[in-house]
């Protein structure tokens, strides 16, 4: 029994290890972020202001936002990093699939909110109402922050491919859509610097279409998080990755009742197996293990996977009809 334990404390300490590592990269990634997110923000809100461009200020508000979600994704990860307990026996993994989640329906409101103010510029505009030309300080903003948040993307989404996280991958993605996004009001105020006259209004259709793109990004990042809280199946490639294994380890007659799902950055899978009923149980117990060790391969060592064995009879009726039901 005291191997046994001393087995535990060990997996304990290793799983713990590697969530601490795992959220030291995360958050250092992401303070990254934040410290260029509260330069930029500040230059561009000033650039906005003084150069008179209605999409820079639009492209601030989008930075401002990233900024918040830099704190969303650090606390997050903080959480989800703790090991499973009494109350959360699969761990805290969900934390970080909410961070994520939440950045996406941030991402949405900003979308929203540069379409709208963007949209009443144009309307005004259409009424005869003068706009305002911007000046070059505002391009030079937006230059600055394609150039930086480009950077910042592929930066982060280094750490995202290591670390396998979907809070750090949706961040990088909220990096990315701020540069499309400048990209648009580097556009629309190059246009109106460049033409003059009625094309200052060139600003805030800029300002309405890159609202598009972002809402784009928001909606695939919420989608994908929100069915992960609301305990949606794995992908299907994954899925079939899982059935290949059952199908192919020696012993196991059939299975059925698979069922999965994601628990943060870690896959999870229950299935009841089939094995010959004159088995004892400790080869049949073996046959459950080598699944295991089989599954953790593909679907990483974090996961958590639950086997049930049951007994069969009839293998050839049972490999004919029941497999993978």
């Amino acid at each position: 029994m005291e191997g046994i334990g001393d087995t535990k404390r060990e997996a304990l300490f290793n799983y713990e290890e590697n969530e601490n590592t795992r959220y030291s990269q995360a958050a250092h990634v992401t303070k990254v972020g934040m410290v260029v997110n509260v330069l930029l923000t500040s230059f561009k809100f000033v650039a906005g202001i003084v150069g008179n461009s209605s999409a820079m200020v639009a492209d601030a508000a989008h930075s401002l936002s990233d900024f918040m979600t830099d704190i969303a994704v650090i606390a997050g990860l903080r959480i989800s990093k703790k090991p499973r307990d009494k109350t959360h026996n699969y761990g805290h993994g969900k934390i970080e699939t909410l961070a994520a989640a939440f950045i996406g329906l941030v991402l949405a409101a900003v979308a929203f909110g540069i379409f709208w103010g963007g949209l009443q510029k144009v309307l005004a505009f259409s009424r005869g109402e003068a706009l305002p030309a911007p000046s070059s300080i505002a391009l030079i903003a937006a230059i600055l922050s394609i150039v930086s948040k480009e950077w910042l993307y592929r930066y982060t989404m280094i750490y995202a491919g290591k670390l396998k996280s979907d809070a750090v991958t949706a961040n990088a993605w909220h990096h990315r859509s701020d540069a499309f996004s400048s990209i648009g009001t580097m556009i629309g105020i190059g246009g109106a610097i460049l033409l003059g006259g009625k094309w200052v209004v060139l600003d805030p259709i800029a300002a309405v279409i890159l609202s598009f793109f972002i809402f784009k990004v928001a909606f695939d990042i919420s989608y994908k998080n929100l069915n992960e809280l609301v305990e949606a199946s794995l992908d299907s490639e994954t899925y079939r990755n899982i059935e290949r294994v059952l199908i192919t380890t020696e012993g196991v007659l059939g299975f059925h009742e698979l069922k999965t799902r994601k628990i943060g950055n870690a896959m999870a899978a229950d299935v009841h197996i089939e094995v010959n009923r004159d088995l004892n149980i400790v080869d049949a117990h073996e046959i459950s293990t080598q699944i295991e060790n089989r599954l953790k391969e593909i679907c990483g060592s974090n996961g958590h996977f639950s086997i049930h064995v049951e007994p069969c009879s009839d293998s050839k009726y049972y490999n004919k009809n029941s497999r993978g039901k």
